[in-house]
């Protein structure tokens, strides 16, 4: 399965070289291995295609349940996609996902939900905070817009701006006592899920951050940043990649 998902990812990449204007930042803060919870915000069905092909790290990808149809749901599970019942708790989703982290893999989520309507990012679940947690994985903000015009664009001929900003990684972390009783630990998934979202409206557009436009309410004691990789095997090839895909490292 993941060696299907790399050589999609290098098909993905080129199509998108082709059809897109790239500005893509931050690819220094990807770790090169490693359990990793990538979270993105989710505005068009290009997204997760795009994302997944410019961070090259094997990954699943949760994906609704509805692409799962007759031959498009193989091409999306050989591609690693797994299926997420919305609106629900969906343990098997959320086993899935653990596999992927204990896996030492990269797990790629929306924790909205659901793509915005209006481009502004939605109340996040807390499936992202539990997660995070429970599978001990860092969580790598990914903040994308710009690119709502592709279908029209397309149809023109146009090339069309993808914009795509890479955060400094962080883990959520819960102060102490928040195991003590399932009612206090909820709320502290909560207020982690929503400490993560705010991290991630920093990295986008204000006319993007939708319900968390109001950065300066951020619960605070929930995020712990971690400090970049001085791995100089791991930065020259990021740095090549880069510039080999016409990105801003």
């Amino acid at each position: 399965m993941m060696r299907f998902q790399r050589f999609a990812k290098s098909v993905f990449r080129a199509l998108c070289r082709v059809l897109l204007r790239l500005d893509i930042t931050g690819l220094q803060h990807v770790p090169p291995q490693g359990r990793l919870l990538i979270m993105m915000n989710h505005v068009h069905f290009l997204d997760p295609i795009v994302v997944s092909a410019f961070i090259r790290r094997d990954m699943g990808i949760m994906s609704k349940i509805e692409n799962f149809l007759p031959v498009l749901g193989y091409l999306v599970k050989w591609y690693g996609s797994f299926p997420v019942r919305r609106g629900e708790f969906d343990l098997a989703a959320i086993r899935a996902s653990l596999a992927y982290l204990e896996s030492e893999r990269g797990l790629l989520m929306a924790p909205e939900g659901t793509r915005s309507k209006t481009g502004g990012l939605q109340p996040g679940l807390d499936g992202l905070a539990l997660l995070a947690i429970r599978g001990d994985a860092p969580i790598l903000p990914v903040a994308i817009h710009g690119h709502e015009a592709f279908l029209d664009n397309l149809k023109r001929l146009r090339r069309t701006p993808f914009h795509m900003t890479i955060g400094q990684p962080f883990r959520l972390i819960l102060p102490e006592g928040a195991e003590n009783g399932n009612g206090q630990r909820r709320v502290h998934l909560q207020r982690s899920t929503q400490a993560a979202m705010y991290e991630l409206a920093r990295h986008l557009p204000e006319a993007y951050r939708g319900v968390y436009a109001d950065l300066e309410n951020a619960p605070q004691g929930y995020i712990q940043r971690i400090a970049p990789s001085h791995d100089s095997a791991f930065r020259p090839k990021g740095s090549q990649a880069a510039q080999r895909e016409g990105v801003r490292p």
